[in-house]
């Protein structure tokens, strides 16, 4: 179905039904839950099945008419929608003006009610539906779209209209659970830190973990984040040191002057932008108090005050869950990506530009000191900056392509959180792990480069596994002589011509310890092969409406609209002074790996 807003296509779904209802079937169990709205007046519930169905129950407090539909980028015009309430027998009209009918239905409503606060509207719909114009459900981030109004006349853009970014495809509700019947808190937070001046800050400390007297097990976490503070604070990681590693005290710029708060690189846990609390399965956790275990861990904040604020006073961080009652693994976190520095470009103007990160595990073993297990892969945390559009991490054995293990093709720099796979993915070592980042720099003028700040990027993928090892990271970066030697020889230089230079250089490949051992090997990036789509499902036609009367006139209208060309602005630099300027970059950099 389709319906065109402003020139750009969508589709609206009408569902209509007549004031009398009230005898509504018991609703599905569903799982999963978000408010759509800052004032927590949009409330939707959401499940799905084996059957490839996803059931929706929207609730929002108003007693007119009712929406919700996807978007491509969070705004209405171009969105898939569908709008519902319960009205009078005096028809108003179906569609706003200019728009035409269209006959390709695919939500099935199941109940519609109605009470003095409040309109709930329950339906459903297949993951991908036959209708091309219909926005699949996938594995990627979702742009959803919301609207209410106060009465029973449709005004669509007259209402009140928000948009949210949700992840759909969950698989673990906190039904599916465990919580012990004994458990502690601590908090890994910075007291009363003064936010510097500045665009970007990355603060670091040193803090003990709670001491106890026998092995306990971290099972959840959540952020603490300072109220008036939420827009400033980009991500908080916090790494587990070796019990052999001298830290210093206070608080310091991470990667400052004193390369001491770089100190420790293995991933305890972590939040980005967007992300909740999270909880492990009941399978597995975190280790702490015996021998092996880190007593020290480094708290890192990154604090993103563009608009240059003085006197912002910060005492966010981390807040542990830990208990006695202990699980059969402990957890790890492998991170993995594209090396930050020294050789990680973007051009500018680009529509699309990839970047690729290796990991060859062929060296696991000798490093870990002992045979490593199998990696059982039980979520990941995918992470990029502002132009980040998609990022993918794909498996590899004996050179050939096993799986996609992770991705997003819609990321969402504002919704960085830990996903849970549906089932355990096994990496075993030897294998190669390929991250692939995609972004997006028409609105830039100059290169981005690999770095910290928020306006550099970053390309990085945290897998979370079981049983732990001592590899805190395995990321690549291409040969930097390579890529200059490549740009230099090329006189009709392009963005696809950076990309291909970036993906044929042989990638070094950087493998890093708890104890900050570190050590390089070697690989090629291989093609990234997509799997097919799963089978469509349409289910157009009649739909029954469950529990209500035979007169209860049900209506299901689509509507759609003509569409119009659009245009983009693209910022590209004279390619002259871009090849110079990434060229003479290159071999500053080369010198610096020396």
């Amino acid at each position: 179905m389709a319906v065109l807003f402003s020139g750009i296509k969508g589709m609206l779904f009408f569902l209509f039904l007549p004031c009398f209802c009230s005898c509504q079937p018991a609703p599905p169990p569903l799982h999963f839950s978000i408010f759509l709205d800052p004032s927590s007046m949009v409330y939707l519930r959401w499940d799905h099945d084996e059957q490839e169905l996803m059931t929706f129950e929207l609730q929002v407090r108003t007693s007119g008419w009712v929406a919700f539909g996807f978007s491509p980028h969070g705004e209405l015009p171009g969105s898939d929608i569908v709008i519902g309430g319960v009205f009078p027998n005096d028809r108003h009209p179906l569609h706003p003006p200019l728009t035409r009918e269209d006959g390709s239905q695919d939500y099935q409503l199941l109940s519609v009610t109605e009470n003095e606060t409040s309109t709930t509207v329950l339906f459903k719909r297949h993951l991908r539906t036959c209708d091309p114009n219909d926005q699949d459900i996938t594995m990627d981030t979702a742009r959803l779209v919301t609207a209410f109004g106060t009465d029973d006349t449709v005004q669509f853009f007259e209402g009140q209209r928000f948009s949210k970014s949700v992840f759909l495809m969950r698989y673990r509700g906190p039904s599916d659970l465990t919580d012990p019947k004994i458990f502690f808190t601590y908090d890994l937070r910075l007291d009363n830190f003064a936010v510097p001046v500045e665009e970007t800050m990355y603060a670091c400390t040193f803090i003990p973990l709670p001491v106890v007297k026998q092995k306990h097990h971290i099972y959840k976490f959540e952020p603490v984040i300072t109220p008036h503070n939420i827009t400033l604070v980009h991500h908080i990681l916090v790494y587990a040191c070796g019990n052999a590693s001298v830290l210093p005290s206070g608080i310091d710029d991470c990667y400052g002057a004193n390369p001491d708060f770089a100190l420790c690189s293995q991933v305890l846990v972590g939040w980005a932008v967007g992300g909740e609390s999270y909880q492990f399965p009941d399978e597995a956790a975190v280790s702490i108090g015996t021998p092996w275990d880190p007593q020290y861990v480094r708290l890192e904040i990154h604090y993103s005050n563009f608009d240059l604020l003085p006197g912002l006073i910060d005492s966010s961080g981390v807040r542990i869950y830990y208990t006695p009652e202990l699980r059969q693994y402990d957890v790890g976190v492998l991170q993995t990506g594209v090396f930050i520095f020294p050789v990680h470009f973007i051009p500018p103007g680009a529509e699309s530009y990839r970047s690729y990160g290796l990991c060859n595990s062929s060296q696991f073993d000798e490093m870990n000191g002992m045979l490593v297990p199998d990696l059982h892969v039980f979520a990941y945390l995918l992470h990029t900056h502002l132009s980040g559009r998609g990022v993918k991490a794909a498996q590899y054995r004996n050179g050939e392509q096993l799986r996609i293990i992770c991705e997003d093709n819609k990321y969402d720099f504002r919704l960085q959180e830990i996903r849970d796979m549906k089932e355990i993915l096994i990496i075993k070592p030897g294998d190669e792990i390929l991250v692939e980042c995609t972004f997006q720099t028409l609105d830039r003028s100059g290169i981005t480069f690999g770095g910290p700040s928020t306006m550099d990027e970053m390309c990085l993928t945290f897998l979370f596994y079981y049983p732990r090892n001592n590899i805190s990271s395995c990321m690549g970066f291409p040969n930097i002589l390579y890529v200059a030697h490549a740009l230099k020889q090329e006189a009709s230089d392009s963005i696809a011509k950076c990309e291909k230079a970036a993906k044929e250089a042989d990638q070094v490949v950087m493998i890093k310890t708890i104890d900050e051992l570190q050590r390089n090997e070697s690989g090629l990036i291989r093609d990234i092969s997509i799997p097919e789509r799963a089978a469509c499902h349409n289910i157009s036609g009649h739909l029954s409406l469950s529990g209500q009367r035979a007169t209860a006139n049900l209506r299901l209208t689509a509507v759609c609209t003509s569409e119009s060309p659009t245009t983009k602005e693209t910022a590209i630099l004279p390619l002259l002074s871009f090849t110079q300027l990434v060229f003479s970059w290159l071999i500053l950099a080369s010198e610096y790996g020396k």
